[in-house]
């Protein structure tokens, strides 16, 4: 039987691999073009997705841009008010771009759309690309790759985001959730 890992005192070398695997949260980091409508929607989405099944201290999540077009910056109020019509709350939220230290940082870098996807996998250190994944992956039932950005067209297309969003991040958070049985 394994000695017992003693958390307060920090003895990191009696603490087993089941320990280790709790100890570290799974990040998951959502990627648009400017982190202002798209991704900071997926990341309210998926961080009310994991509070509701009560992970929230076994997942982590975050959301960034490839341009920096927004950093510091709340999410458009249009996707806050989509969104709060659906009971999550985006207004704390900052936009970010992404950084080369994500790649490292975080288990799943996840893009909103094709393009996205690409811009990353060009970003990305070749030994990492294993992390950078596409949301509708994760929601073939929806018969599309990429989740349109709304920024620039009517306002129910932020509703439609949300659709999409909300059919992606369940089955990326059915995915985690095998993995972290």
């Amino acid at each position: 039987m394994a000695p017992e890992y003693d958390a307060a005192k920090g003895d990191l070398s009696r603490m087993t691999a089941n320990d280790q695997f709790q100890a570290a949260p799974i990040k998951v980091l959502f990627v648009c073009t400017g982190n202002i409508c798209r991704s900071p929607t997926a990341e309210g989405v998926f961080r009310a997705m994991v509070t509701a099944i009560r992970l929230s201290s076994r997942i982590d999540t975050d959301s960034a841009g490839i341009a920096d077009y927004h950093i510091g910056e709340a999410p458009d109020e249009r996707s806050q008010a989509a969104a709060l019509v659906r009971g999550i709350d985006l207004s704390g939220q900052r936009g970010r771009q992404v950084a080369q230290d994500d790649f490292r940082d975080f288990d799943y870098i996840v893009a909103l759309d094709q393009t996205h996807h690409q811009e990353l996998l060009d970003l990305c250190p070749a030994d990492q690309t294993h992390r950078v994944k596409l949301l509708l992956d994760y929601a073939p039932q929806v018969e599309t790759t990429d989740v349109p950005d709304p920024y620039y067209g009517h306002h129910d297309g932020f509703g439609h985001v949300l659709n999409l969003i909300e059919a992606g991040a369940a089955g990326l958070l059915q995915e985690i959730r095998e993995i972290l049985k």
